[in-house]
């Protein structure tokens, strides 16, 4: 399987985990499109575009789930759009290089509303650590890995 084209749930990304994707999109040829509510600042390139969607509760990842094929890579964070696309055949990978799969979606949706429910009563959950080096030396060698099939 080769990746036809890397979608980027853009709002959330780290600036770190774009350059990365910006310099496989020239490296190996593949596009990459960033969407996002908020502009975003891209290098001229033919392979790297971005969508700006309305404001507005999932607009970004409506779009992201409307525009993926099968053989697309979707990067993000938001465990919902993860398995959205996935249903579709798609491949869904977080900022930190975690793959997400069918076999542990759901493991993951359910602890995500899990912790909602925890927050919702009233439970300070933290939020996630920080991002670190070997968080984004993980989704690096994730994505050759990827970009290498």
């Amino acid at each position: 399987m080769s990746l036809k084209h890397i979608w980027v749930d853009a709002d959330a990304c780290p600036k770190v985990i774009k350059e990365i994707l910006f310099r496989a999109a020239k490296r190996v040829g593949v596009s990459v499109t960033l969407v996002a509510n908020q502009p975003i600042t891209i290098p001229k390139s033919r392979f790297i575009r971005f969508v700006q969607v309305a404001a507005g509760f999932d607009v970004a990842d409506n779009h992201i789930v409307q525009e993926t094929h099968a053989d697309d890579l979707v990067i993000t964070a938001d465990i919902p759009l993860a398995s959205e696309v996935i249903d579709k055949g798609a491949l869904a990978l977080n900022p930190r290089g975690e793959l997400y799969t069918k076999e542990n979606i759901r493991q993951r949706l359910t602890m995500r509303d899990f912790m909602d429910t925890l927050r919702g009563s009233g439970v300070d959950t933290g939020g996630p650590p920080s991002f670190s080096q070997a968080d984004r030396q993980a989704f690096a060698n994730q994505l050759d890995r990827l970009l290498a099939k």
